[in-house]
């Protein structure tokens, strides 16, 4: 399938309008832009396992970034009147010059960013967008910009490895700057999230994921989305990030 056929999805919260789709490509977990109000705001961004590009656009002005994981959730600013876009790299998926575990809970900036270009690992790159997502991360494989450990990738979709624990942990660490234990959780929060805020009851979330009981639910849900589980069937002041079913 390609990448064009898979459904968008379209959400505002609290004037702040967010698109997002997934990706055929085996490096992209994700797609998304979103647009800001016209005053400043803060957004809840929830913890994620996961390297990034996300870009800025306001008032003429172009900022972008590498992110890296982000291990507990946390409030950022929203300036007014900006657009945003993004991209969330797959498990496993990693830029070779800038190393994983020096990105936990922090973005580098790319410098020398232009309306029309940015520069990234010695090379200038046109923006990419929405659309475009695929074609511009092809580029930067082609040229080992970005690289994927398929050992990590494999392991993040439910797969087994026959190699010893020790080497399955550090090559994941290596990759994803985390522990695999560490990315389970975060997703399995960012599931219960999403399943709670469509309706589904906190019982239904604990089995189906398995949480042990309500307490360790809320502990999750808390540390890594930032909101109760209250909070999240009957909504919230402000909006969150990008929450989806891996």
């Amino acid at each position: 399938m390609e990448s064009r056929d898979l459904p968008t999805v379209t959400t505002v919260q609290f004037g702040l309008e967010v698109e997002h789709r997934p990706s055929a490509s085996s490096y992209i977990e994700r797609v998304w832009r979103s647009r800001s109000q016209d005053v400043a705001a803060h957004m809840l961004s929830v913890a994620t396992p996961r390297v990034g590009l996300a870009f800025c656009y306001r008032r003429g002005e172009s900022i972008a970034a590498v992110t890296g994981p982000e291990l507990i959730a946390s409030m950022v600013e929203l300036p007014a009147e900006a657009t945003f876009f993004g991209i969330d790299f797959t498990l496993g998926t990693f830029l070779p010059h800038l190393p994983t575990a020096r990105l936990l809970d922090r973005q580098v900036m790319v410098p020398d960013v232009t309306n029309r270009s940015f520069y990234l690992a010695g090379s200038h790159w046109s923006h990419p967008n929405f659309d475009t997502a695929e074609t511009f991360v092809q580029r930067l494989v082609r040229e080992e910009i970005v690289h994927r450990d398929r050992l990590v990738a494999d392991l993040a979709k439910g797969g087994e490895s026959n190699l010893s624990a020790r080497t399955v942990q550090r090559r994941f660490q290596a990759a994803a700057g985390i522990t695999q234990g560490a990315a389970r959780q975060m997703d399995r929060a960012r599931t219960a999230a999403v399943l709670l805020r469509d309706g589904a009851s906190p019982a239904d979330v604990i089995a189906e994921l398995g949480f042990h009981d309500n307490p360790h639910l809320h502990r999750s849900l808390r540390r890594f989305i930032g909101r109760t589980t209250s909070d999240l069937r009957i909504g919230t002041k402000e909006p969150l990030s990008l929450l989806y079913t891996t």
